[in-house]
This record gives structure tokens, C-alpha cells and sequence, in this order.
């Protein structure tokens, strides 16, 4: 292998498995706990879900950073604001739910996280391996999706710091 590819296949690795500041405490796995930190980006979670679940898909999206970014089906894409990530946000509310059906399962009733852990994380961005459910009003689950979700630590429209969904990676269609 040349010198340039060594210094490229270097570089990649790096950039897959990060560097973490000098001086930082460390778990095994290259990153600090941070309690507040950790409890703000579970907080947006248990949001991003209890909105989806209560079909009040202003609050649901308002967990996102934008421009948000999804991986799924093979494809990435880029939303640049809310109408774009949830197209269902211009439907009447009252017939939000066939719609929302409509693009899920045709008996889903809600969904629910089923993990949710942090394995890397620093000040500003947080990496969260998630698994979730979609379920019937039974509680039986219709299908279940392993997701790797990023979290960032951004302005909002106002200028204030808030964490935000920035972008995920999903099996979910």
C-alpha cells in the first residue's frame, strides 16, 4: 500500500472511532457519562416519542435540529425544516391518524422505545443505539426497528443552546 493510502486508511479510522480530548475522563468505550447531558438527550427521546404517540406532530418534530438527516431504505435524505421532515403536518389534525396509518401500518396505535443507550458522546453530540416498536392497540408489536440516532447540542431559531435530533439511521422504512 502507498504512503497516501496508509495516510487515508489512518485517517478513516480516526474519524470511525474518534479521539477523545486529553485530560477527559473516559469509559472503556472512548466517552464520559454526563448525567445532565444524558437526562437533556433522554428527554428529547421520550418528546420526540410522546408526540408521535399523542399525534401532536408539532411537538414531535420540534425535537429536530434542521437541516435533519435520515438514513433508510438504502437512501439518505435531507429535510431543510419541519413540512419537509413530516409532510402529515399539513393534514388537518383531525385526520392526522388515517394518515399517519396510512404511512406506518395500517393498525398501529403507538410506539415505544425498547432501548435506548448512549455509547459515544461528548459535550456538543451524542451517538444513541435505539430499538423501538410499533404497536397495536392490543399491545401486540406490529414490527420493530433497530435505529442509531444523533444528537447535538445547537441553536434553535431564538439563538437558544438546546439538543435536538440532528439526523438517524434506520431500519424502519
Amino acid at each position: 500500500m502507498s504512503s497516501t493510502g496508509k495516510t487515508w486508511v489512518f485517517c478513516l479510522a480516526i474519524a470511525l472511532f474518534g479521539c477523545a480530548s486529553l485530560g477527559e475522563r473516559q469509559t472503556a468505550s472512548g466517552w464520559a457519562p454526563d448525567a445532565e447531558r444524558d437526562a437533556a438527550v433522554m428527554s428529547v427521546l421520550d418528546r420526540y416519542m410522546d408526540g408521535l404517540n399523542a399525534l401532536d406532530l408539532e411537538t414531535h418534530v420540534s425535537t429536530y435540529h434542521f437541516p435533519h438527516y435520515r438514513h433508510a431504505s438504502g437512501k439518505v435524505v435531507l429535510w431543510q425544516d419541519s413540512l419537509e421532515a413530516i409532510p402529515i403536518l399539513g393534514v388537518p389534525k383531525a385526520e392526522r391518524l388515517p394518515a399517519l396509518r396510512a404511512a406506518l401500518e395500517s393498525d398501529w396505535v403507538r410506539s415505544e422505545w425498547t432501548r435506548r443507550e448512549i455509547v459515544q458522546a461528548d459535550a456538543h453530540k451524542v451517538h444513541v443505539v435505539t430499538r423501538f416498536d410499533r404497536l397495536r392497540a392490543d399491545g401486540s408489536v406490529i414490527k420493530s426497528f433497530n435505529s442509531l440516532y444523533v444528537l447535538t447540542l445547537d441553536e434553535d431559531d431564538a439563538g437558544a443552546l438546546r439538543w435536538g435530533i440532528k439526523g438517524r439511521s434506520s431500519f424502519a422504512p
